[in-house]
């Protein structure tokens, strides 16, 4: 627009400062939406592995067939907690086959519990979990700084236009393409932020939900043991 001001021609004609914290604005820029995207894809392929395996769980009751699908499932944290349910299990076998007690398995987990189990499915569940949280942080830490390195952008950014103003610099006029600069670095912290805080509330609630199938899948794994282990005749 004639007479307005030339955004572009502001900021490259804006100081150093100024021109450093945008730079920073725009890198975590970049690298939160480089976050969203890959999160979005990765817990696309869990949500949708995880419904698959989990019906293939549901339709079968035999441990060694489900073990050995499990892989065609590899992005699926309930495929994760399963194959560390099962290998636990292996090992318990393993250990009563070297002992010559192979036939006391029942008893085994009906006089110990199923304590070692349990942790065993909940180990595998830590690691899931840990790979859903990974980089969120990252996001949050952008919401959060981001909008105060604008801040201190258009804080330097008015001081330096009045400095000029104080000193002889001019008129108001003059210093308006200065002013107009450091409420820009603002806006970019604002737009920087917005969608970091946006993305890591969407994918910490599906981080909740995910947990939520685990736990849940956790007692299911339990309940298909005692149903070919426990309750069944040896």
């Amino acid at each position: 627009m004639e007479g307005g001001l030339d955004i572009f021609q502001i900021l490259l004609e804006s100081g150093i400062v100024v021109k450093l914290v945008l730079l920073i604005l725009i890198a975590c820029s970049i690298l939160s939406w480089a976050i969203i995207l890959q999160k979005r894809k990765a817990f696309r392929l869990i949500s949708e592995n995880n419904d698959k395996f989990f019906q293939y769980f549901q339709n079968s009751t035999n441990l060694i067939d489900i073990h050995e699908q499990v892989g065609q499932y590899p992005d699926s944290t309930l495929g994760t907690m399963f194959e560390s349910g099962y290998q636990e299990l292996r090992k318990i076998r393993e250990k009563l086959h070297e002992a010559g007690k192979e036939k006391e398995l029942r008893q085994y987990l009906d006089s110990n519990g199923i304590d070692a189990l349990e942790r065993s499915l909940k180990q595998g569940a830590n690691v899931s979990s840990e790979k859903l949280e990974n980089r969120l942080s990252t996001l949050a830490s952008i919401g959060s700084i981001t909008p105060f390195i604008g801040l201190f952008g258009t804080v330097w950014g008015i001081i330096d236009s009045f400095a000029g103003l104080a000193s002889g610099g001019g008129s108001i006029e003059a210093v308006a393409p200065g002013i107009a600069e450091a409420l820009v670095a603002t806006a970019v912290g604002l737009a920087a932020a917005i969608p970091a805080v946006w993305g890591y509330n969407v994918y910490n609630s599906m981080v909740g939900k995910f947990n939520g199938q685990m736990e849940n899948f956790g007692q299911d794994f339990l309940n298909l043991i005692e149903r070919n282990v426990l309750i069944s005749k040896e």
